[in-house]
């Protein structure tokens, strides 16, 4: 039945169904992830989306080259080339955490033999203050 609602719910709103290959579109992935809801789906968004940004940095790169070429002040440039860079850090980010969507959660470990726990001596009753006269 929950297919069922995610194919209605996906087919109502335009959205990919699970069979549909990935929009290649940040905002149609930014849709289909409203609706992923297999791990896998959920991997291959991120994977997309890395390749997006991937084409992001290049598109950058192709600006930050032209604004050299075209003898922009050297801001431009640097800030253009640090743009491309944080998009291709972001990218390689996304590859590596991508497959830990569709790897089960690790089971929590179960609680070894908890040491005893020795309880020290009491301590000696602190005398009663002695009374004035």
């Amino acid at each position: 039945m929950t297919g069922f609602a995610q194919a209605l719910h996906a087919h109502l709103f335009g959205l990919p169904a699970d069979d549909e290959p990935l929009p290649t579109a940040l905002d149609a992935l930014l849709q289909a992830t409203h609706t992923a809801t297999a791990p896998q789906q959920q991997t291959a968004i991120l994977r997309q989306v890395a390749e997006q940004l991937r084409n992001g940095a290049e598109i950058i790169q192709r600006y930050q080259y032209r604004a050299q070429w075209d003898r922009l002040p050297d801001d431009v440039a640097g800030q253009l080339r640090g743009a491309h860079d944080q998009a291709q850090q972001v990218a390689q980010s996304l590859d590596l955490v991508a497959p830990a969507l569709s790897s089960p959660p690790a089971a929590p470990e179960p609680p070894g033999p908890q040491p005893r726990h020795t309880a020290a001596p009491p301590s000696p009753p602190t005398p009663p203050a002695g009374r004035r006269r």
